[in-house]
């Protein structure tokens, strides 16, 4: 596997397609309200909720999936003991069905013997349900937009090797069943047989329970390939040259009937051979570095498909409201997908619903040491905004010196730099990411003072720390959640986190959420047979406390989502960070100190008003002399002081 595709499957990618003589040229302006090269207002003024269903909640048993429903699923066949897993089990103790899978060969002919291979198979049984169930506590966090992972129907737990793009997965909703009679009843390439199954009426239920309480709802597709289950690509693997989906996808060779052996050769996604990839006009070399590239996609029956899919979530009954549909999607591998095919495939969204966002994943250039600039796909005509890697990679080096000191300087150079060459509207409506479905948690991830994302799972890094971690990691957490509620862009977080979860990169970013009302095993297993900690695994009240005060000072001081910044006068021996965000009549400054060390700190204000700490009102004196503040901060701290 390339080495900038590290993790085993990244996230995931909405792409589309156009079919020009059906649709014609958008105008610049699609309403009154957002240019069509502009972001939406909304999603500068949002905190994001990431949300992978499988491991939410499981607030339906009777839909759990069976060995049959995951049929397809790595490693490969299904042991006759497998069993869904119990919500609270200690998450590396193995499951009795582990041991039947030891000696078998994967997918790719590799012997499975490793936890990380064995823990794929596994299923927790969440659901839409459980989501639901759910609404008032996402609701009393504070947050205002739902990112999805994958809901589509698919065998594994992440939803990206897609049986179909059409439907909600059968074990999402409450009979599935009875999706699966729906879906064999239909065209799967034509819209006009489609129909609505138990799955995707609880979707557009859970979409409405949201809108309800303001919250908007984005959903992750991967147009850039299919899963080896998906039924165009079970048709060319049956009919071969003869398949009408053969063009959709990089064959390089089909199989002579005539001879005994099998010549049949495709392209998977970065060498994935489960992952079948929608053939393009042209084809990227990723085998070094990844950048971006003209082109579309090849075919123009497959682009019209995913077209459809796009269509039916942003108007689920095709009445031209869309208040009943997703706000949006999520790009997954968006560098891996050609230019021309975004631009159509935002004049499709767009046509439909003028406030969709459209957020890409770029990521990698080159894995470990260089990310992606985003400059080519934020000029308007293709994304609104990126998931902001690059700005928790540089935050997360400043304040843990991960995997070595910079300087203050130094790391507002980075910020700086970040949004030089970007528009200014696309830096406001940025995802301000700090780990998800893909990376390491975020305490994990600072409990771990090594390269951001690299060698991150103990398999591969015996040194790396799995358990809870220590008390100066969630100090350097808070710390981090100060700079992100009040750094230009939009909040996100990745669910769980706000409950003070810990897990090293997938899959054990991947843990069943901790919620208060279950009582779960102690954390006691070690996947490499190791002495560890034993760890309780209990909601963090102090973590989602902090998170839901640093919301609410988010949303009381609009000039945190508008306002300009200032860097203020800062001192690389002192370790401190100062900025200000403000605008005509209002102020809030942001003062950091990581070091271990109480400081003096000086700073002039835009107003003559009064100045109040926000975050800690009793904690820190602070003394005024006209525009000028002078506080002292404690170690490893910060304050938050906001203008009268």
């Amino acid at each position: 596997m390339k080495p900038h595709v590290f993790v085993f499957f990244l996230l995931l990618i909405i792409t589309s397609c156009k079919d020009e003589e059906a649709k014609p040229e958008l105008s610049l302006t699609t309403n009154d309200k957002t240019e069509f090269s502009n972001p939406p207002e909304w999603s500068k003024n949002v905190i994001w909720y990431e949300i992978a269903v499988e491991r939410f909640r499981n607030g339906d048993t009777t839909n759990d999936p069976t060995a049959e429903d995951i049929r397809g699923t790595f490693p490969g066949e299904i042991p006759e003991s497998w069993a869904v897993t119990p919500w609270t089990q200690d998450w590396y103790k193995e499951d009795p069905f582990f041991s039947e899978l030891d000696g078998r060969k994967d997918f790719y002919g590799n012997p499975t013997h490793k936890f990380v291979d064995k823990v794929q198979m596994r299923r927790y049984g969440g659901d839409l349900q459980g989501v639901l169930d759910k609404v008032d506590y996402i609701d009393s966090l504070g947050v205002t937009a739902i990112y999805f992972r994958p809901l589509n129907d698919s065998p594994s737990l992440h939803k990206y090797d897609a049986r179909n793009w059409r439907h909600i997965d059968v074990n999402f909703g409450p009979s599935p069943d009875g999706d699966k009679k729906i879906m064999a009843s239909e065209i799967p390439d034509d819209p006009s047989t489609w129909k609505m199954t138990s799955a995707d009426e609880l979707f557009i239920k859970v979409i409405k329970a949201f809108h309800d309480r303001g919250i908007k709802v984005i959903l992750d597709y991967s147009w850039n390939h299919t899963g080896n289950t998906f039924w165009a690509w079970n048709d060319v693997l049956k009919n071969q040259e003869n398949s009408k989906f053969k063009d959709w996808y990089w064959v390089e060779h089909f199989d002579d009937p005539k001879t005994e052996e099998n010549e049949f050769k495709y392209h998977g996604w970065v060498g994935v051979h489960t992952l079948p990839e929608i053939r393009e006009t042209q084809k990227q070399d990723a085998s070094v570095s990844l950048t971006s590239f003209e082109g579309n996609v090849y075919d123009a029956s497959a682009k019209q498909h995913i077209f459809n899919v796009a269509s039916r979530w942003l108007d689920p009954n095709q009445d031209g409201d869309v208040s009943d549909g997703v706000d949006g999607y999520r790009l997954d591998v968006a560098a891996e997908t050609p230019l021309g095919f975004w631009r159509d495939f935002r004049k499709h969204v767009r046509g439909i619903n003028p406030e969709a966002y459209l957020l890409g994943e770029i990521w990698w250039e080159q894995w470990p040491d260089k990310l992606l600039d985003p400059e080519p796909f934020l000029k308007g005509d293709i994304f609104d905004a990126v998931m902001n890697y690059r700005w928790y990679r540089a935050t997360r080096h400043y304040l843990n010196e991960s995997p070595n000191k910079i300087s203050v300087n130094q790391y507002i150079d980075s910020l700086n730099f970040f949004r030089g060459n970007l528009r200014e509207g696309n830096n406001y409506a940025m995802m301000n990411y700090t780990g998800g479905f893909d990376t390491p948690r975020v305490l994990t991830s600072l409990f771990n003072k090594n390269k951001y994302k690299y060698y991150c799972k103990v398999h591969e890094n015996p040194n790396y720390k799995i358990h809870k971690p220590d008390a100066s990691t969630y100090k350097t957490l808070k710390l981090l959640l100060v700079q992100q509620y009040t750094y230009i862009g939009s909040p996100h977080i990745y669910a769980g986190d706000e409950m003070g979860m810990w897990g090293a990169d997938d899959p054990s970013c991947r843990k069943p959420l901790i919620w208060p009302d279950y009582a779960f095993e102690d954390e006691v297993t070690h996947p490499m047979g190791k002495d560890r900690p034993t760890d309780k695994v209990i909601f963090n009240n102090d973590v989602f406390k902090y998170h839901q005060k640093l919301i609410n000072i988010r949303k009381n001081n609009p000039v945190l989502v508008h306002g300009k910044i200032d860097f203020l006068t800062v001192s690389d021996s002192k370790n401190v960070l100062a900025y200000s965000r403000f605008d005509e009549k209002d102020e809030v400054i942001t003062i950091v100190n990581s070091s271990d060390k109480a400081v003096d700190v000086n700073v002039e204000t835009k107003f003559l008003s009064e100045y109040n700490n926000t975050l800690h009102p009793t904690e820190t004196e602070i003394v005024k002399t006209d525009n000028k503040l002078s506080l002292n901060i404690k170690p490893k701290s910060a304050v938050v002081l906001t203008s009268n």
